[in-house]
């Protein structure tokens, strides 16, 4: 097996992904500036509303936390909602950012403020990508797991607008049991529009969405086949959310036919050592850091179990000290097929998932198979 050690080195120099220490700090931290949404999307995890919560934290407060990010050092900043056009100090919030050197991404709601102008004007800034949500093939599917007729056709002028503006696009797809049928579609639509990552969302029962949306354990083994294989040859880098099923599923890929393993920095870890190959998989609170509107620091914005509030404690001691961080951080404590599987550290299940469905966030992931008998249980002891 071939490793592709690829540094990211744009802009501010950025550490290798290699050298990052999840537990001295993340790869990625999600900051949901504000919860107000004009969509009504079924499976929403933060259940948006159409008004700001009265307790938001105030562009003062806003200021106060990108130093603090800044402290904490990640090598990449996502800055969600809601709708983060919702507020109005956004662009302030982003300047600071982008200004302090943090490298910038933003996740806004394709909606009517989602314009052109306002692009322009997040490009100026020196915002590095731009997150488009696409959940369907084609505007039916799409439009009806959004709760809001239309919004296919603004995610698609968005990626049009982007594309014309040379922005960095990242589009994300929530796969759930209304569009699994449509992955090659999707994939035809990302390539289409010319984006540099799809990110493929394994839905998790949190907010509005339910155990019944999820697809069964052997689809989603399927999919991540069907996605490794595809991403051999795709014109964009292909990502998995709450499915790190999908790194083993290419490392066991490479494992049978040699080659190269690609490498996604916002992924996992991989590198050759005298002992072997080493890995390390980003996951919910190992790597990742989410911090709501409220100033509640989560292990991921799926996994929104409070550490700490960035109002009372700062945020590198949430993330580095907090019992609940440090537990995700650590393979060992992991509990039943998971905790005994040979990817625990590269892959480890989603936390988020086995919490929302066992109520233990150590569990297991209901949504793997690969250790379900005894014969792959013990060929997956570490």
């Amino acid at each position: 097996m071939v490793l592709a050690d690829r540094p990211i080195t744009s802009g501010r120099p950025k550490p290798e992904l290699l050298s990052v220490d999840f537990d001295e700090r993340p790869f990625t931290v999600a900051w949901e500036i504000t919860r107000a949404c004009a969509l009504a999307c079924v499976h929403c995890r933060a259940e948006a509303q159409p008004r700001p919560h009265p307790f938001e934290l105030t562009t003062a407060e806003a200021f106060d936390i990108v130093d603090q990010i800044v402290d904490l050092d990640p090598p990449v900043l996502v800055i969600t909602g809601g709708d983060p056009l919702m507020r109005r100090d956004v662009f302030s919030i982003v300047e600071r950012a982008v200004s302090r050197g943090l490298r910038v991404s933003i996740s806004p709601t394709t909606t009517a403020l989602a314009t052109r102008e306002r692009f322009e004007r997040l490009r100026d800034l020196g915002i590095q990508m731009v997150h488009v949500s696409v959940d369907g093939g084609d505007a039916a599917t799409h439009d009806a797991f959004r709760g809001v007729e239309g919004t296919f056709s603004r995610a698609t002028a968005t990626l049009e607008i982007l594309r014309d503006l040379g922005i960095g696009v990242q589009v994300g797809t929530t796969l759930a049991r209304h569009n699994l049928h449509q992955l090659p579609q999707m994939a035809a639509l990302m390539a289409e529009y010319g984006v540099r990552v799809w990110n493929v969302f394994y839905l998790v029962p949190t907010g509005r969405a339910h155990v019944e949306q999820m697809i069964t354990a052997e689809e989603a083994e399927t999919s991540w086949r069907w996605l490794a294989e595809y991403s051999r040859t795709s014109p964009f880098t292909v990502r998995t959310t709450a499915a790190p099923q999908f790194r083993r599923t290419m490392m066991m890929g490479v494992e049978e036919r040699g080659g190269e393993m690609r490498l996604t920095g916002a992924g996992y870890q991989i590198r050759e050592a005298p002992t072997g190959v080493q890995t390390r998989g980003v996951n919910d609170g190992k790597g990742f850091a989410f911090i709501d509107h409220l100033g509640n620091v989560c292990p991921s914005g799926f996994l929104q179990v409070a550490a700490g509030n960035v109002r009372a404690i700062p945020l590198a001691e949430i993330y580095r000290d907090s019992p609940l961080f440090r537990s995700l951080r650590n393979p060992a404590a992991l509990t039943g097929n998971c905790g005994r599987c040979r990817f625990a550290e590269l892959c480890g299940g989603s936390r988020a998932r086995a919490y929302a469905t066992t109520g233990s966030y150590l569990g297991d992931d209901p949504l793997c198979m690969f250790n379900t008998d005894d014969s792959q249980a013990q060929g997956g002891q570490s």
